[in-house]
């Protein structure tokens, strides 16, 4: 019997309604003639309170609340790569051939194409067992990316019947499972409410980094596959140019990238970026293994707030298949302010500067969905989570800033200076951290150098020093300072322009190989410890400094190739032919 409720009070995106006893937590449900998307997030004995998805203008008093009977779901299978949704996983190129200017109350939860014809190779036979999680079939669902169909978690069984290779589109039955007279039937998709985490076999120990080309990431602050980052910073500071880098280069098979709450112009930036960008690895385009989920700033606020849930749960199903995938929500404090109109309009109890009591937890649950997991395939899979951080005025105490450091190990401080001094990433090397050095550093010994976490640990402790010797020179200049560290100043001078300070619109530069990152880092420690050997024989600082070297270091990040590093060794001679001269000419 269908359940249907009575709208009998609107605020906003709040709806409330009588008749809803029968009704469920998380439901979905349709509101109004329009059938407006919302759910079900208070029952009191008859009474519901709904927050809907989409614009509620134009609602009235006494419509009808219809139940779905299935909590916000979306649905898992091939025609999400290289598509770009809104926040409830509604096809925005599809809906703007329908409109081109605003998305039209009522459109319903169209997803993927249910039209479209796949190619789908079958890897099972009939009498075969299969168990949630198995990978039943393959779908070539892009040049990039094989799509493996899976057994919905929950679904177990005998194949009784099963469809030969060939095209099918996602509505088609592809085989049947029969358990103790349970008849399943599967496609090539299924649906799985956002709200709940998908299951895994195991959680594994996260060991190894998610690349970047980022040399102040991969070098100073790596990230995790399986892990947590965040990225705050306030306005103009570069978040979304950062997080736009990493969706870009970092070395994860599936990008999911969530505008949450963003500007107009930005997300219209990325979408008409990305399709254009090709990926470094296999020169195809990059769109080929991205999701891309945008939810404006003028788009309904609820949508918003689920958006984060529909793209985690996307990023979960590609991990299920076996994939590392990287997640970017730009910007979770706009997901937050979301939570907070809602509860106000909700009328609930404010806690600090407005926020809902509840921020600190919805926060956990979102960054607690990362890991490095064995899937029920028996495959290795992970969702790395990157979020932006939009702090007011660039306060980190403020309380979305303060409770994401509770929960993530990256922590990349954009700091407004930087950004002003056209310094790019303008991540503070002083109030940034990654707490994963030292679970990946038996990785970077093995992978790279063995002493690449300790000249890393060299350079910051150069970085720490210099901050210290400005506050000398602010007050007394520097030509007090006694010459060693004088050359503290010098080399640290390199390691911020030479070596932190990245072109991301420099085809070269935009992306460096974690071998030419060490490289480079281990040229200029090294220019450090010959200089500071010659000053022991007491030569002046100014014959220790060659400009021309100096110049050389900062300008190899556009003079060597990527592929080619020869150019590196060449410092190195030059390095130890004017030491080497210098100290011959003053030990005479």
């Amino acid at each position: 019997m269908e359940k249907k409720g009575k709208i009998n009070m609107i605020n906003g995106p709040v709806i409330s309604g009588t008749n809803m006893s029968n009704f469920k937590m998380r439901e979905m449900v349709m509101v109004g003639d329009n059938k407006l998307i919302g759910e079900v997030i208070i029952l009191d004995g008859e009474n519901g309170t709904i927050q809907v998805y989409e614009e509620t203008e134009g609602l009235r008093i006494g419509e009808e609340i219809v139940s779905t009977e299935k909590p916000l779901s979306v649905k898992l299978g091939p025609g999400m790569l290289g598509n770009m949704f809104d926040g409830i996983q509604r096809p925005l190129l599809e809906i703007n051939k329908i409109n081109k200017n605003y998305i039209p109350e009522g459109i319903g939860l169209i997803s993927i194409d249910e039209e479209r014809l796949w190619s789908v190779e079958m890897l099972v036979s009939v009498g075969d067992q299969l168990n949630q999680g198995d990978i039943f079939g393959v779908v070539q669902e892009t040049s990039l990316i094989k799509h493996k169909l899976l057994v919905p978690p929950g679904v177990s069984g005998l194949v009784t019947s099963i469809v030969k290779n060939g095209f099918y589109n996602i509505e088609e039955v592809l085989l049947t499972l029969e358990d103790n007279n349970n008849i399943h039937e599967l496609k090539m998709y299924h649906e799985w409410p956002v709200r709940e985490p998908r299951p895994v076999k195991s959680r594994k120990e996260i060991q190894i980094p998610l690349i970047t080309g980022q040399r102040v990431l991969d070098m100073l602050f790596p990230l995790a596959k399986g892990g947590t980052c965040a990225i705050p910073g306030g306005f103009g500071t570069g978040k979304t140019m950062t997080q736009h880098q990493l969706a870009k280069w970092s070395d994860a098979d599936i990008i999911v990238y969530i505008g949450c709450g963003e500007r107009g112009n930005e997300m219209t930036e990325v979408l008409e970026d990305f399709p254009k960008l090709i990926d470094p690895k296999t020169n195809k385009p990059l769109m080929g293994r991205t999701v891309l989920i945008g939810n404006t700033s003028n788009m309904p606020v609820a949508a918003r707030e689920a958006s984060i849930y529909t793209g985690i749960t996307i990023a979960e199903y590609f991990r299920d298949m076996g994939y590392d995938v990287a997640i970017m929500a730009d910007s979770t404090s706009r997901w937050a302010e979301a939570l907070r109109e809602i509860s106000g309009r909700l009328e609930e109890m404010p806690a600090e500067e407005g926020y809902p009591a509840y921020l600190s937890s919805r926060i956990a649950e979102f960054y607690e969905r990362a890991g490095y997991v064995e899937t029920y395939s028996g495959n290795t899979g992970s969702v790395s989570i990157i979020g932006a951080v939009s702090p007011p005025g660039g306060d980190f105490s403020e309380p979305v800033t303060e409770n994401t450091k509770r929960f993530i190990n990256v922590f990349l401080a954009l700091d407004k200076e930087l950004a002003y001094e056209r310094h790019y990433p303008s991540i503070n090397w002083l109030n940034s951290y990654s707490g994963y050095i030292n679970v990946l550093q038996k990785w970077y010994e093995e992978n790279l150098a063995d002493d690449a976490i300790t000249l890393r640990n060299n350079i910051l402790e150069l970085l720490y020093e210099e901050n210290k010797l400005q506050e000398i020179v602010m007050l007394v200049g520097e030509d007090v300072l006694p010459d060693d560290q004088r050359l503290i100043l010098e080399v640290s001078k390199l390691i911020k322009v030479g070596f932190l300070q990245q072109n991301a619109f420099h085809d070269l530069d935009t992306y460096v190989p974690l071998e030419k990152q060490y490289r480079m880092l281990k040229v200029i420690y090294y220019l450090y410890e010959k200089a500071k050997e010659v000053l022991k024989l007491n030569i002046p600082i100014s014959q220790v400094k060659n400009q021309e070297i100096f110049d050389e270091i900062v300008k190899m990040k556009y003079t060597v190739l990527n592929d080619d590093l020869s150019k590196i060794d060449q410092i190195y001679d030059s390095i130890n032919d004017y030491y080497n001269k210098l100290e011959k000419k003053y030990l005479k």
